[in-house]
């Protein structure tokens, strides 16, 4: 079925659901969207299906694969669905998905939009045929652009953000790439598209650089992945990041390498990529997430050491840090937490007791390992101090006799505009209290942050006078663009 908007029609979905639950038994920051390309393969879909699940731990709400088939007047073909990876495409469904190129992208919405309307990739119809679009992040000033969009006529099917390119695209009475060229002037905010046609991919990333996106090649074709760990799992081979403010154009005649933003921006990489959201396994500007990880709980020992028995990381983004604390303080690391992988998203609103005795569903503590032992639990962040507390007392429930916080990130005080689901200003718990009422809040025996020049040494890699050409608003307030307090955090994917 179809809706008509004026100069667009929107391609929606045959399923419908709007009853996806959240697990809110923690408070951890979500991870945002994940976008996955492929260009010149002839099997575009199973490879985007493979590239998809490894992104999977950055999107859990809906999945969506669109394909052109050169082979039948490069038709479009897609399927999208709340779900999983795994739950959302089968075998017969990648088979109808018969194409060369593809887009996919798996979310994790922000604003409590979770429905298949929302689903990506966005599909049209517009005057020069079809349109797919995928991204990862937030238009900071979509609300504003969207407004003037519908006082000229323009009729929005989605409240996805993404939904205001495709808009801004369809108006332009330029061709394809010079429409795409205004449209991405005209946005602020921190993300990376996907934009696909009949006959054309476009990549293109922030001009801060704000989301990552790297690319590969695969035989005779090209890969674009949030992640490059998606790269490893389809047989990809690295190139390059994606630049800030570069716009990548491939077609049949090749690559074509461009910009749409001076270059004069300030670089500005997420630095939560480093810290929680990004997979071990994957590389950012060329750094190895699992060795900076690692070199932050190194500088962590080394800034605020405290003597104990055994180190241990809240899985899974602190596995690394933790054993990097234990291996500069000479402390054994111990699996003294461990994860329930099998779990699954929450469908269910349990009552506030049942709520509390899930922790143990997901999160256990090892009482063999940590039953008498001073314990130091290395984590990657603390947001509301819920998340802490629980699993401090997870630990002193098994018998812990001292526990020790030790968090991998400076202060989490300010809230994200970028992409990533994080509570209002007054809801963290950095933002009004010290750091020694944060120790008694989550009922810690000490408790220390990784200081922000810490950080940035940590990670490394970067150049530039811009705090090594990170983002850190989070922990300074210090925002790449100009934001409002006001605005909305929405995700656009």
């Amino acid at each position: 079925m179809s809706n008509e908007i004026k100069g667009l029609q929107l391609w929606t979905g045959d399923h419908y659901n709007e009853g996806i639950g959240r697990d809110d038994i923690f408070d951890k920051l979500r991870e945002e969207c994940g976008v996955f390309g492929v260009f010149g393969h002839q099997d575009a879909a199973a490879v985007t299906f493979f590239g998809l699940h490894a992104l999977q731990h950055r999107g859990e709400e809906s999945a969506g694969i669109c394909t052109v088939d050169t082979s039948d007047g490069n038709k479009f073909n897609y399927h999208r669905e709340m779900g999983l990876v795994k739950e959302v495409f089968n075998q017969p469904i990648l088979e109808r998905l018969k194409g060369e190129r593809a887009i996919g992208h798996v979310r994790y919405s922000t604003a409590g939009e979770s429905k298949l309307s929302n689903a990506q990739p966005l599909v049209f119809k517009y005057r020069d045929g079809d349109l797919a679009i995928a991204t990862n992040g937030n238009i900071v000033n979509a609300p504003e652009i969207r407004k003037e969009l519908e006082d000229s006529g323009s009729i929005f099917q989605t409240s996805s953000d993404t939904e205001v390119i495709a808009h801004l695209i369809a108006r332009s009475s330029k061709d394809f790439v010079e429409a795409t060229r205004d449209a991405l002037r005209r946005i602020v905010g921190g993300f990376a598209f996907l934009i696909m046609t009949n006959d054309k991919l476009i990549v293109a990333s922030d001009p801060h650089g704000l989301r990552p996106l790297s690319m590969a090649a695969i035989g005779d074709g090209y890969l674009f992945a949030s992640e490059t760990c998606a790269f490893e799992t389809v047989g990809g081979e690295y190139i390059r990041d994606v630049q800030p403010g570069e716009m990548i154009i491939v077609d049949e005649s090749g690559i074509q390498y461009d910009r749409y933003d001076a270059g004069e921006s300030r670089r500005a990489i997420c630095a939560m990529e480093y810290i929680y959201f990004a997979r071990p396994d994957s590389d950012i500007n060329e750094i190895n997430i699992h060795a900076a990880r690692k070199r932050m709980g190194k500088r962590l020992a080394v800034e605020s050491f405290v003597d104990a028995d055994v180190v241990t990381g809240v899985p899974d983004s602190s596995i690394s840090a933790a054993i990097g604390y234990a291996e500069q303080t000479g402390i054994p690391y111990e699996l003294g937490l461990i994860k329930n992988k099998y779990t699954g998203r929450t469908f269910i609103q349990p009552s506030q007791e049942l709520r509390e005795r899930g922790v143990k569903m997901k999160l256990s503590a090892v009482r063999k390992v940590v039953e008498g032992k001073r314990v130091v639990m290395i984590d990657d962040s603390i947001v509301r101090g819920t998340t802490s507390l629980r699993i401090v007392n997870l630990l002193r429930e098994a018998g812990a006799t001292e526990v020790h916080v030790r968090i991998t990130s400076p202060p989490f005080k300010n809230p994200c505009y970028y992409g990533i689901d994080t509570p209002d200003r007054k809801e963290l718990i950095a933002s009004s209290r010290t750091v020694e009422e944060i120790r008694q809040q989550i009922n810690a025996d000490s408790l220390a942050f990784l200081t922000d020049q810490g950080f940035m040494e940590a990670v490394g890699g970067f150049e530039g006078k811009y705090k090594h050409g990170m983002c850190m608003a989070c922990f300074d307030n210090d925002y790449p663009t100009v934001v409002n307090e006001e605005s909305d955090k929405s995700c656009s994917c």
